[in-house]
């Protein structure tokens, strides 16, 4: 009797799920109020065949939404087929129903009925941070993103960010070269990658990670989507680092829901006449954790820091005089070739030749034409 039970409660969670999916792709519907209808109804098979009295006496969706839910209530078929064709594509569906699902998310007021996935869920045994910034970031942010990524990766700690080209991409970078799993948080259908240049990026994190949205297959990336995007970044993280941000950006929306969900705000300081550290700064005088090495951020996560990452200017007691002298001349923000030339007063050819050697050596990096900074 009791394992006849488990199949017929196995097969009403697998229908309910089934249900979940279609409400979850119909676009006048977001997640409170499925979840308010599921919780009115008992069940969200229970819509499928709803009558409009019904809705109209549950009183729970504007005159808007139910009109078009019950234009909607047509394609459960559609959905239905499409649903049965997920795993075709390697995506999984998962819901609150699941044991997977991220506990730090049911935290939240709003967390989404579905979530689309490849790949696997950030674990809820592991500290996680979420590490956001500006798409336009400068190659000293970049760095600054992969190196705190890549330290906190190292000693257990689950990257969250948005795959977003700056800051997102490198954050996720950071944590694979630690050798360790990432999760990627997309504004558009699970079925697309955006931006198209992080494809490569993407298909690695199926594998070592996952990527998940709560937009279903086909949604584009339209500009909406992505502050409802940012409450799931902050949302499955216990703590959110913003790296460079501008003074009005997406990464403040990031760090002020994740304010509102409880987590810890951390941000790594910058030049006060720098417009991409404006936001950072400005969240530092609000109140935020000053981030000047990754340890600040493990010791609130309660981890012993094995090794003490240094992020400032390498050991140059190894190098040769002219190197020094070229050494001395450059900034993590990029200089070009000809402030470096009147800056070291070497001729172009030894001040090159000197430049070759800092690149090779891992001291220092070429950017587009003739820019040098310092390596980290």
């Amino acid at each position: 009797v009791l394992g006849a039970g488990r199949i017929v409660m196995k097969e009403r969670n697998a229908e309910e799920k089934r249900a979940l999916y279609w409400l979850c792709c119909c676009p006048c519907l977001g997640a409170v109020s499925i979840r308010k209808l599921g919780s009115y109804f008992g069940s969200y098979q229970e819509l499928i065949n709803i009558e409009e009295t019904a809705l109209e006496k549950a009183q729970i969706l504007t005159s808007a939404q139910k009109k078009g839910f019950l234009q909607w209530k047509k394609e459960f078929s559609r959905c239905s087929s499409a649903y049965d064709r997920m795993g075709d594509k390697r995506i999984r569906f998962v819901t609150p129903l699941d044991l997977e699902y991220p506990q730090r998310l049911l935290e939240i007021s709003d967390y989404p009925m579905g979530l689309f996935l490849y790949g696997a869920l950030p674990s809820n045994d592991k500290p996680s941070v979420a590490v956001v910034g500006a798409r336009g970031c400068s190659s000293y942010g970049e760095q600054i993103a992969e190196a705190f990524s890549k330290a906190l990766a190292a000693e257990g700690v689950q990257i969250i960010s948005g795959l977003a080209a700056g800051i997102d991409g490198a954050a996720h970078r950071g944590a694979l070269k630690a050798g360790q799993p990432t999760f990627g948080v997309l504004g558009c259908g699970i079925n697309q990658c955006y931006p198209p240049e992080h494809y490569r990026l993407f298909e690695r994190m199926k594998e070592h990670g996952g990527v998940l949205s709560e937009f279903p297959i086909g949604e584009p990336p339209r500009p909406r989507n992505f502050p409802m995007r940012n409450r799931l970044i902050s949302g499955l993280a216990d703590a959110v680092l913003v790296v460079e941000a501008r003074e009005k950006s997406g990464s403040l929306i990031t760090a002020e829901l994740g304010l509102n969900q409880g987590r810890e705000i951390f941000a790594v300081p910058g030049r006060v006449t720098d417009p991409l550290s404006k936001g950072c700064n400005q969240l530092i005088q609000q109140g935020a954790h000053m981030a000047i090495l990754p340890n600040d951020i493990l010791e609130y996560l309660g981890l012993k820091y094995k090794k003490t990452l240094i992020m400032y200017e390498k050991d140059v007691n190894g190098l040769a005089k002219k190197e020094k002298m070229v050494y001395s001349c450059l900034d993590f923000k990029p200089k070009h070739i000809d402030e470096i030339l009147s800056e070291a007063g070497l001729p172009l050819s030894e001040c090159m030749a000197a430049l070759m050697e800092l690149e090779l050596g891992g001291y220092a990096y070429r950017s587009a034409n003739h820019y040098y900074g310092k390596q980290l």
